[in-house]
């Protein structure tokens, strides 16, 4: 870590980049009717994937950046799921013949707060909309801290192989200041539960920066997740933005640490996975080395989607679910955010589409590179220019932001062929972002870049 560096890019809020462009460019002026366009347009014998949004949690972490609602009840699920599968039979509808399906992720939220059975009977509707390909990976984000027996055994029988499981941390201190309590009793209780049902892929997600955080609490969390024995850890940095998420008013900002505490935090933590013999993956995943996250990224296979790094190349991704984000071959779509809006729109007949992006070829240009160094920090802008179409000084000459990072050592520029110093790989989204058409426009709801 270069202080020098952190001090004068860290504070700077920046994308994570799971998109380009990001949300902030979304229009209205993408609406239903184009993304029914779009999905007619689909090539259904080219392979894509499925991400289905539970916007439903037992209690709210204060830390928490996603879309979610708090309900002790159940019928507020029960009706959502009336509706998550009425969008089901508006899109399949759309498209020209049953889309193939390699990935499905289930983010939330918690998207085993939902019963088993109806867990179940969402799985046999996919199936019958869908066309699933024999190796199609199935992907659940779970709360350990509600899981019940039930419930794993039931994801088992889904054909679930991987979870994802939220620990950010096991610092009593910090789990009171973010209300998120969680032993990690409960936690291995779960890893146990999924292992039994066949789940055989776990991933653990920790956060740094979040407030009373230390190294050493960071490490300590590291050294007890290890020891449950995850394939792979994804490592957040902790985005605070209250004027976006107003619970996170309820955290005490003077207990967060600076930009500099959090690179430290987020170095302590990477150097115990690598010790542990996990490898890094881009930015801020883990895995082992037999792990297809790890295999691909060695192979420069590595792509980057909403869920973050991922072995998903699929081109379309269909986003069900209030709030979900979806993407085809012409560009980027989002729901309707309130789970009562979003209902009103299916029960209409419509898709519940409510903003979106229509791609051009410079974006799609753009979007390649700042993939690229988001998963390989380095990228070959000349080549990719040139598979587009695109001079490639379009894209360097003049490029101020480039410059300054190279004459700050934070990269190399060998005539348009860019690689991150090792040194210099933290600030990775500031070299993307040096590619961002759109950055001065994108507001602060982003985190920040160290």
């Amino acid at each position: 870590m270069q202080p020098a560096l952190v001090a004068k890019y860290g504070e700077a809020r920046l994308p994570r980049y799971t998109s380009y462009p990001t949300a902030p460019r979304f229009s209205p002026a993408i609406d239903a009717d184009t993304y029914g366009g779009w999905l007619a347009a689909t090539p259904p014998e080219k392979p894509a994937s499925l991400y289905l949004h539970i916007p439903f949690c037992r209690s709210m972490c204060w830390y928490c950046g996603c879309h979610t609602t708090i309900t002790q009840r159940d019928q507020p699920i029960f009706d959502y799921l009336d509706m998550l599968r009425e969008e089901v039979h508006l899109v399949s509808a759309k498209t020209r013949a049953p889309l193939s399906i390699n990935h499905v992720h289930f983010g939330g939220g918690t998207p085993t707060i939902m019963q088993p059975k109806e867990f179940l009977a969402l799985i046999t509707l996919l199936r019958e909309h869908f066309e699933f390909a024999n190796t199609a990976e199935i992907a659940v984000e779970i709360d350990p801290r509600t899981l019940e027996p039930e419930m794993a055994t039931a994801l088992g029988e889904a054909g679930v192989c991987r979870a994802s499981l939220g620990v950010q941390s096991f610092d009593p201190v910090v789990q009171k200041a973010i209300n998120r309590i969680q032993s990690e009793e409960q936690t291995m209780d779960a890893v146990t539960r999924l292992r039994k049902a066949g789940v055989d892929s776990i991933n653990f997600d920790l956060i740094y920066g979040l407030p009373h955080q230390t190294v050493e609490s960071c490490i300590a969390t590291a050294e007890a997740a290890i020891r449950m024995g995850p394939e792979r850890f994804a490592v957040f940095g902790y985005a605070h933005v209250p004027s976006f998420k107003k619970h996170q008013k309820l955290i005490d900002e003077k207990a967060l640490a600076d930009a500099e505490g959090r690179v430290a935090q987020a170095e302590a933590i990477a150097a115990t996975l690598v010790a542990a013999g996990y490898r890094r993956v881009g930015l801020d995943h883990f895995a082992r080395p037999d792990d297809g996250l790890a295999i691909a990224q060695a192979r420069g296979q590595l792509h980057r989607n909403f869920q973050g790094y991922t072995t998903d190349a699929c081109e379309t991704l269909i986003g069900l679910g209030a709030s979900a984000i979806g993407r085809t071959r012409d560009g980027y779509v989002q729901n309707e955010v309130p789970p009562g809006v979003y209902a009103q729109r299916i029960a209409s007949g419509r898709l519940a589409t409510v903003k979106g992006y229509r791609l051009t070829p410079e974006d799609r240009l753009r979007a390649s590179i700042i993939e690229r160094l988001m998963c390989d920090f380095g990228v070959d802008v000349p080549a990719l220019a040139a598979a587009h179409g695109f001079d490639p000084q379009m894209l360097l000459r003049g490029n101020a932001k480039l410059a300054m990072l190279e004459s700050d050592g934070i990269l190399e520029n060998a005539d348009g062929v860019i690689r991150l110093r090792e040194g210099g790989r933290f600030l990775i989204r500031a070299a993307a972002a040096a590619f961002d058409a759109y950055i001065e426009q994108s507001g602060r709801t982003h985190s920040k870049a160290a």
